[in-house]
């Protein structure tokens, strides 16, 4: 018997083969191989630079950020330990030092290598 992926949707392991697609018996959802890997690829959150971030990251602001609802500033080069990864369009949550918690976008970190 072939190894099947579980089904997306509601994690059934009865699964089968038709054609080209993958089929759940349980809840009737229906999938490619390639929606999977384009779905994984979309769940991975990447920096300014196209590196991997991972929870517990450390990494460093590439430009000056505005802080909404206030006249503060996250300045270039901040450095920001312990990120995590979360859904949304600011996909990082994380402890800035001087501003506190806040919710950033990794299109404006770097990842720092080694750390």
């Amino acid at each position: 018997m072939a190894d099947l992926p579980n089904c997306p949707e509601c994690q059934s392991i009865y699964t089968y083969e038709d054609g080209f697609f993958y089929v759940c018996p349980e809840c009737a959802h229906e999938w490619s191989d390639e929606e999977e890997a384009e779905q994984t690829e979309a769940a991975v959150t990447r920096d300014a630079f196209g590196n991997v971030l991972e929870d517990g990251d450390t990494v460093t602001v590439v430009k000056d950020l505005k802080v909404k609802g206030s006249s503060n500033i996250v300045k270039q080069g901040t450095t920001v330990k312990n990120i995590q990864i979360i859904d949304g369009d600011h996909d990082i949550n994380c402890r800035v030092p001087g501003h506190g918690s806040m919710e950033l976008k990794s299109e404006f970190l770097k990842k720092i290598a080694g750390k």
